[in-house]
């Protein structure tokens, strides 16, 4: 039965939106059912008692009976349809706080205008199956069309400087032996005999020229091969005696008997003269890992050596065995972290450069990031090509007006127009990344994309790899890469959602892609959101829709929506927010335009006014405009705007509007720079101009330890007095959790202590102190992560805000926090407290930036104690401009020894070093899901329980730069481990908190609703340290200890040299008050 109908039912509406009816209602008794924001199939019946609203989780179970979420021992009942469980709830003393008694009505949308929609294409008709009868004449047509169809192609081939028996060959496979090759494969037989002919033929001659060559090539072998081994002899006389070898098994001989004679040619020179490939000097000996590696279903123990000295990788069967299998380290591609417990993928190319997949697992996370490290040292030592720490990204949109686009659109993607654009001498210097977003986009996904890859081509004469694309009816986004960077991308996830007419078509709405590179997340939404003026309402929920919807990103961070899921997210396309100005002010509107009077007009912006009332893209930032409204433009031409539109109702006004633009969201101190933003002036097919944006990106890679590995690391991030202010209605009880990409698994806090202030807010306070366990200890490593914090409830396990806390903030020995909360684009509270850093030398982190007592702004800022001396903006924990750190327009103040300048990463010898590739998690495989997984152990516990990461060794410092230069990332290798969770499992509807009489609250934690249990939940954003600015003096005259440029090893630990800061006043004041459970309805 359905329940779409029922006045009570309002889908997927938010918690805070349900909160806000129910309030309205004002009366004990009221209710409505809503979709459960945390377990997918469930609901959440609120109901309204005494000013304060009760959440009840109802759930389905296998059989897809619906019952009333209860604790243990409370009778279960069970319903088919939820009209006959809230029928059944009416009656008095059911459990609930109040029976339900006065449905909550749906609040009536406006009526939407029916824009002209343009269908979907169409799909090319399915073959239609034959009857059996038909089969045999279906072959015969299929394998006859085959034929025809390459002697078509054939046609239109220059083979005039083919021989001519070559000529004649192929045409006469195709005219006959073609069709005797698939009846030979449908008999059973795929070996294609009469191919196999036709290339033995063509390849006659070179096949006579391996006869002659190969056997002079064994004889020089087996004289490089001191042991004159016999197998040599019989390889010798099997490859060259047997001609029907196909030829391409004759030419993989070759090519191994080539490799042989070079390395062991090799071996015999070095030995003679008495090079020892560096190993007198090595202090990194060859290290052998255990792991198990599973083929066909079995798993068998592996051993795998690395020599970081000669470069190689060597898989062996027994720890003891031959090590005739390994892979050299240019042949190492890609190292890939599963989310799944200690799993990594290694990627290698073969000798035939071909690409092949290895899968191992470890006996834990801390080994298989040993591994990596050593893999990264190993890189770093023999390769030649530095792996880049900061990369550009082109981000352009386009309303394509549903036209075919100008043979030339090269000025969209060089930057060429109006606002800030780049200088002409950079007309060829090539972006990393571009990602085109585009709506009303006539062409085909494959014609699109082939006219981005020429036109980028022609001024880069670069072919860019295609790394995603999706499309959604008439709106499209195509992400491209160097080739170089291929290797670098991985995780490529992609996603839509329609937001037109009752959010069912597709001409309105957003796709989306997300990926990895190497060790930090980038998320791109491309949207195009309802258009007309009067619609900005509209406009918003379409946003939020869309930021609730979009599956992207790493899919263990169900409580985060996607504005927290990646370290760079860049939300642009044809948001259609217009100028709020009456249709008579057109002609002044023009006017001021042609005056480049953009700031007047900008003061009406739609999107300006909503973003500023906090309605829409909260904590977003955009680069200012200087370039004129790219909507609405006559066709052919930028010199006139068409403001009016003769519809069927009358004259329809569409005034000069900043339609399209780019939006970008990043995480605190992190390096991100907007080089340019503007508008084209040459593309004049569409009544939009194409908008263009430039960014200045730092990304993270492997992480590699200065630290000596025989030390006993062992390192934690304590947070402490965490008081969260909700602005909530709801009865219930809260508590945190912690995630971050430094963790094995998310970490849940003890329930808080609830209560309610003054301004009708509830005051969550969580007494006790979480002790988080990184993976690697090392405080060069901790101070580019970041953790997010999510505060969810006891009864129905959602989130009633998220957070974010930069690592970097707490290089003091203990910082205090103080953090905006969101969820689902609203604002929904603050959280405060105190983070503290314990190194891997039993010390707190050392502060090398100059200090501020406080810095707030894009939703969150940091205070420190304050110390001796001259005070001011520092970097790092908060000594920073008042703008945005992620604006990088602002500097950090250096100290003498600064370590944030510009720097190169480089390896032994002075060659530039080469970062490993290490994405962060999950599957390769597009979309995949991941399957089972172990259980981890709970990182929240002692010191003396610390795991220490595995060996790890010296690195050597780079050099420093000019420091003028705008802020950029350090450099330095890092790496970032995520762990996987469990499938999903059953739900059982006596495990959370109960319905019946909810003010009296279990003592044990609800178990998650995503049914993972406390399984491992761990963020995909690694982050870059702060950097340097310019315009800022130094504040420090003397230079700090600085453990990047000290050789010295501390040879044992020492304890926190200082102690763990008071709770705030405030939180004194609340530890007086007596609690409260709910709040008054204003």
């Amino acid at each position: 039965m359905s329940t779409s109908f029922q006045p009570w039912h309002h889908g997927n509406i938010t918690r805070s939106k349900a909160e806000d009816l129910l309030s309205k209602a004002a009366k004990d008794g009221s209710f409505l059912l809503r979709a459960s924001e945390s377990i997918q199939g469930a609901y959440a019946l609120c109901v309204l008692y005494q000013n304060c609203v009760y959440t009840y989780r109802i759930l389905p179970n296998e059989d897809r009976k619906l019952s009333v979420q209860a604790s243990e021992g409370v009778p279960i009942q069970l319903f088919s349809v939820l009209s006959d469980l809230v029928e059944t709830f009416y009656s008095p003393n059911m459990g609930l706080a109040t029976h339900l008694q006065f449905p909550v009505q749906k609040e009536e949308e406006p009526e939407e205008e029916a824009e002209p929609v343009k269908c979907p294409p169409q799909l090319p008709p399915r073959n239609s199956k034959e009857t059996q009868g038909g089969d045999s004449r279906g072959s015969e047509l299929a394998c006859s069309s085959l034929g025809d169809t390459y002697l078509q192609r054939l046609q239109h081939i220059d083979m005039s400087k083919l021989p001519e028996e070559h000529q004649k060959s192929i045409e006469e496979y195709f005219h006959t032996s073609v069709s005797l090759d698939a009846e030979q494969v449908q008999n059973g037989n795929t070996s294609l005999p009469h191919l196999k002919k036709l290339t033995m033929g063509i390849c006659k001659q070179l096949n006579s020229e391996i006869s002659r060559s190969l056997p002079t090539l064994e004889t020089f072998q087996r004289l490089l091969d001191q042991q004159l081994s016999p197998g040599i002899g019989r390889l010798r006389t099997q490859v060259s005696a047997d001609s029907d070898q196909s030829v391409s098994f004759r030419l993989e001989q070759l090519t191994k008997l080539l490799y042989s004679i070079e390395e062991k040619a090799k071996t015999a020179v070095f030995e003679w003269a008495g090079y020892d490939g560096g190993h007198r000097r090595s202090l990194i000996p060859p290290i052998t890992f255990e792991v198990k590696s599973e083929l066909l279903g079995l798993t068998t123990k592996m051993f795998l050596k690395v020599d970081v000295e000669t470069g190689k990788i060597y898989f062996k069967k027994s720890k003891d065995g031959p090590e005739d299998k390994y892979f050299v380290h240019n042949k190492i591609l890609q190292l890939v972290k599963s989310q799944k417990v200690a799993k990594l993928v290694i990627m290698v190319e073969t000798e035939k450069e071909k690409t092949l997949r290895k899968e191992f697992v470890f006996d834990d996370t801390k080994k298989r990031e040993g591994f990596c490290q050593l893999l990264q040292q190993m890189k770093n030592k023999h390769s030649d090509k530095p792996e880049p720490d900061m990369i550009t990204v082109f981000v352009g949109t386009w309303n394509m007006g549903n036209a075919s686009p100008p043979h030339n659109i090269a000025s969209w993607f060089q930057c060429k127009g109006q606002g800030k654009t780049r200088d002409d001498t950079a007309d060829h210097i090539p972006h990393d990344i571009y990602v085109f977003g585009t709506q009303e986009d006539p062409l085909g996904e494959k014609e699109w994309i082939d006219t981005l890859k020429s036109a980028l081509r022609g001024t880069t004469n670069i072919s860019f790899k295609q790394i995603a694309t999706q499309t959604l009816w008439n709106i499209r986004i195509v992400v491209l890469a160097k080739p170089e960077h291929e290797n670098r991308i991985s995780h490529i996830f992609s996603d839509s959602v329609k937001t037109g007419i009752a959010n069912a078509l597709g001409n309105k709405g957003a796709v989306g892609v997300s990926f990895m590179f190497n060790g930090t997340s980038f998320g791109f939404v491309n949207s195009h959101l309802t258009s007309g003026s009067e619609k900005k309402i509209r406009r918003n929920q379409n946003y939020v829709s869309i930021l609730r919807f979009l599956n992207l990103g790493d899919k263990k961070l169900n409580p985060f929506d996607i504005t927290h899921r990646f370290t760079h997210l860049f939300w642009f396309g044809d948001l259609n927010y217009r100028i709020e100005l009456p249709s008579t002010e057109a002609e002044s509107i023009v006017t001021k335009i042609k005056q480049q009077q953009y700031q007047e007009l900008l003061c009406r912006d739609q999107l300006t006014i909503e973003k500023g009332e906090e309605k829409v893209f909260l904590h977003y930032d955009e680069e200012e405009i200087t370039f004129a409204p790219t909507y609405r433009f006559e066709r052919d031409t930028r010199e006139r705007y068409a403001y009016t539109k003769a519809k069927a109702t009358g004259t329809k006004y569409n005034l000069p509007s900043w339609c399209d633009r780019v939006l970008r969201k990043s995480y605190p101190l992190v390096h991100v720079f907007c080089q340019s933003y503007g508008c084209t002036n040459d593309i004049m097919t569409s009544d939009h101009s194409p908008v263009f944006s430039t960014f200045e990106v730092g990304v993270a890679s492997q992480f590699v330890s200065k630290h000596d590995p025989s030390r006993v690391s062992q390192g934690g991030i304590k947070f402490m007095n965490c008081v969260a202010t909700l602005m909530t209605k709801s009865k219930t009880k809260f508590f945190l959790e912690y995630h971050s990409s430094c963790l094995e698994k998310f970490v849940k806090s003890s329930e808080g202590e609830n209560q309610d202030h003054s301004d009708g807010s509830i005051k969550v306070r969580f007494g006790n102190q979480v002790e988080l366990v990184p993976i690697i200890s090392d405080p060069e490593y901790l101070l580019d992560q970041h953790i997010l914090l999510c505060v969810k409830s006891t009864d129905c396990d959602e989130s009633y805000g998220e957070g974010c806390v930069a690592l970097r903030a707490a290089e003091s020995s203990y910082t205090e926090f103080h953090i905006t909360l969101t969820h689902h684009g609203e604002r929904t509270g603050t959280l405060a407290g105190g983070v503290q850093l314990r190194t891997s030398e039993g010390k707190q982190t050392e502060k090398l930036y100059g200090e501020a007592d406080s810095v707030t702004d894009r939703g969150w800022s940091y205070s420190m104690s304050p110390k001796s001396g001259p005070g001011g903006g520092g970097g790092g924990v908060g000594g920073f401009g008042g703008r945005d750190q992620t604006h990088g327009n602002t500097s950090p103040k250096k100290t003498v020894n600064d370590r944030s300048a510009v720097r190169s990463p480089t390896g032994e010898g002075g060659k530039p070093a080469e970062m490993f590739d290490n994405p962060l998690y999950g599957s390769m495989v597009k979309g995949g899901v991941p399957r089972g997984a172990k259980d981890q152990p709970d990182p929240q516990r002692s010191k003396d329980q610390l795991t220490p990461p595995d060996p790890i060794f010296s690195f050597t410092k780079p050099s420093d730069q000019d420091p003028d230069r705008p802020p950029v990332p350090t450099p330095r290798n890092r790496s970032y481990t995520c762990s996987e969770t469990k499938p999903p499992s059953s739900i059982t509807t006596a495990s959370a908190s109960a319905p019946l009489h909810p003010q009296t609250y279990t003592k044990n934690p609800v178990k998650p609703s995503r049914s993972e249990g406390g399984m491992v939940q761990t963020t995909n954003r690694p982050h870059l340290p702060m950097k340097s600015r310019p315009g800022q003096a130094d504040i420090t005259p003397t230079k700090p200890k600085d453990y990047r440029d000290s050789s010295e090893l501390l040879s044992k630990l020492r304890p926190p040299t200082r102690p763990l800061q008071p709770l705030p006043k405030e939180a004194h004041h609340e530890a007086t008050q007596p609690p409260k459970m709910g709040r008054s309805v204003k």
